[in-house]
């Protein structure tokens, strides 16, 4: 495998198998200098972990391996990432991710994620889930603390 035909065919035939195996037809494939770190597929089915998807499994196995930060690499994943694993990717630095099926195709089958990067395009105030703010100062003194710790190292 050495393009992001054969990487995404990969994260396919993974979604194809774990539906075959029970769960949901997702499967992602995670891909530094042209060699595959990891393979994982929606794992939800499993332990009923909602937020075991194929993505974030793929993150957070390849940085037991790679550390933290995933600069450098792809992530292939069968379905348009939701929001989740989108935000997981830039926390930890993905440098691309390609994926085959568009929420479009997902949505008839109950598949889709576009109404929660619908809701997350909202301001916070306006959004479904209440989110609320109380300011609390000794976090200030929490952050100070960590950034001192940070930068001693």
């Amino acid at each position: 495998m050495n393009n992001d035909q054969d990487y995404l065919q990969r994260a396919v035939e993974l979604a194809r198998i774990n539906v075959a195996e029970g769960g949901r037809p997702f499967g992602a494939v995670l891909v530094k200098d042209g060699q595959v770190i990891v393979e994982a597929v929606n794992e939800i089915h499993l332990d009923q972990d909602p937020t075991a998807h194929a993505e974030l499994l793929t993150i957070r196995r390849a940085s037991q391996h790679l550390g933290s930060r995933l600069d450098g690499c792809v992530i292939y994943a069968s379905g348009q990432p939701c929001p989740m694993c989108l935000a997981a990717m830039y926390l930890c630095g993905v440098s691309r991710a390609v994926y085959g099926a568009a929420n479009e195709l997902g949505e008839p089958f109950g598949l889709s994620t576009a109404a929660i990067y619908q809701q997350l395009a909202l301001p916070l105030s306006e959004q479904r889930l209440n989110m609320q703010h109380l300011p609390q100062p000794a976090m200030v003194e929490v952050y100070e603390n960590w950034q001192a710790r940070h930068a001693a190292h």
